[in-house]
């Protein structure tokens, strides 16, 4: 869910993978890891900077929807 909740976000505010690594200060490599759901527990540091780089709440990143 988080992979997808990422990949969402980043994909709305029309931004690369690289782009947003590079906006949140992380590793092309990490965010890869994230978005392909290779990592699906990064710590929350990083979560923290790939939600201020996307400008959502940390909340909103991790959020499980139940649709």
């Amino acid at each position: 869910m988080l992979a997808q909740n990422i990949k969402k976000l980043r994909k709305k505010h029309k931004l690369s993978q690289e782009q947003l690594a590079q906006k949140a200060g992380i590793t092309y490599s990490t965010l890869i890891k994230i978005e392909s759901g290779a990592n699906d527990n990064p710590t929350i540091k990083t979560l923290i900077k790939i939600a201020d780089a996307l400008d959502v709440s940390l909340d909103e990143l991790v959020e499980r929807r139940y649709n």
